[in-house]
């Protein structure tokens, strides 16, 4: 699972494939250095109209996979997004899913500095130093 922030210079049309399969790319600009990049992503199926609420300019995160394949001797490799957001002080705060994350072990309460500390951690008299 990768993660990339920039903003969305290019949304594509959806393209559909005779096998009934269909995707839409898009791209985004990422960093603010000498040397941006602009990567392409794709989202697929019916998560195609997810980019609809997104436009050119907008600052955006991009959650997405590596997908790599082989066909008739040459390799491909596709950046497959499966989570979209706007970023703060975007025009659209929404947040987008093409597939779940993986799954994650039962969430538990972060215990707080005073549950991981006892009254005794602190004592000078035992420093090594």
């Amino acid at each position: 699972m990768y993660e990339a922030v920039g903003k969305v210079k290019l949304i594509s049309d959806v393209q559909t494939f005779p096998s009934g399969f269909s995707k839409r790319e898009f791209v985004v600009t990422t960093g603010d250095s000498k040397y941006p990049q602009d990567l392409k992503f794709e989202v697929v199926k019916d998560k195609c109209s997810l980019l609809d609420s997104y436009k050119e300019g907008q600052e955006v995160q991009v959650n997405f996979d590596i997908r790599g394949n082989e066909y008739n001797g040459k390799y491909y490799v596709n950046l497959s997004c499966w989570k979209l957001s706007a970023k703060e002080g975007g025009s659209t705060n929404s947040e987008h899913s093409q597939e779940e994350p993986p799954a994650k072990a039962a969430a538990q309460a972060e215990p707080s500095a005073a549950d991981l500390r006892k009254d005794d951690d602190f004592d000078d008299d035992h420093i090594p130093f």
